[in-house]
């Protein structure tokens, strides 16, 4: 079995929680929400796991530096999601097998679906699977567009979607498996050709495309799962829905 990668991205500041703790910090029953996100990828067989930092990188480094299987990778500009993963070159290069790439702000995460994710990588021999989920409620969230034999074709943002797009309830969840060097490679060819001037990693998979690679989408997460913690209401939310160990 191929040894398996993962990237958390946890370099965001916490704007929007009102506090001075680094975002994936805050504690749910105890515990760091991101430490949540560590079991589940853990669950999923990963044995090695890259933390990207950026706004308190010591403060959270410390927290987390007794994990023997983790190691930390600098942002130094929050320029993007690509540019966050950007900052794993190295550990890029040295991989080869599939790498997950999520956030650190999703602490319902379930192994079992991140297992699914790694397994259709493999099985199709695929350089990306972008996981999604199916929801009602999809303002504000990228939709996944499919052609009309039900392949992945792309992902497209609220603001650019169509009236008929935006009635699509299949959603981006933020969650990726990538072949390690598909993505390198792909990783090359960003561009911040958009209105933030930021490196999006939402681009790769297309990038991927143009050069005859497999890309899926594949429905593998609940909504519940996706959901990143950006507010203290949202945080009350995901600790009523943990169990307290």
């Amino acid at each position: 079995m191929s040894e398996r990668l993962a990237i958390i991205l946890a370099a965001g500041k916490s704007t929007r929680m009102k506090s001075d703790l680094p975002k994936v910090l805050h504690e749910i029953h105890g515990k760091p929400m991101i430490e949540y996100v560590l079991d589940a990828v853990r669950g999923a067989g990963v044995t090695k796991i890259v933390v990207v930092v950026g706004h308190q990188a010591e403060r959270v480094k410390e927290a987390l530096d007794q994990h023997a299987d983790l190691e930390f990778a600098l942002q130094t500009e929050q320029l993007g999601t690509g540019h966050a993963v950007m900052s794993c070159r190295e550990q890029l290069a040295a991989h080869t097998g599939p790498v997950l790439v999520l956030a650190g702000d999703t602490p319902l995460l379930q192994a079992s679906s991140l297992e699914g994710l790694i397994s259709q990588l493999l099985d199709n021999q695929a350089s990306a699977v972008i996981g999604t989920a199916d929801t009602e409620n999809n303002f504000g969230l990228g939709r996944i567009v499919r052609n009309a034999a039900g392949d992945f074709e792309r992902i497209v943002e609220q603001k650019d979607a169509s009236e008929s797009e935006q009635l699509i309830t299949e959603i981006n969840t933020g969650c990726y498996a990538f072949d390690s060097q598909s993505l390198l490679k792909a990783l090359d060819q960003l561009k911040p050709e958009n209105s933030q001037s930021e490196y999006y990693l939402t681009d790769c998979p297309g990038i991927m495309q143009t050069h005859g690679e497999t890309v899926l989408a594949s429905c593998l997460f609940t909504i519940q799962e996706a959901m990143g913690v950006n507010t203290q209401e949202q945080l009350a939310e995901v600790a009523a829905v943990i169990q307290p160990c």
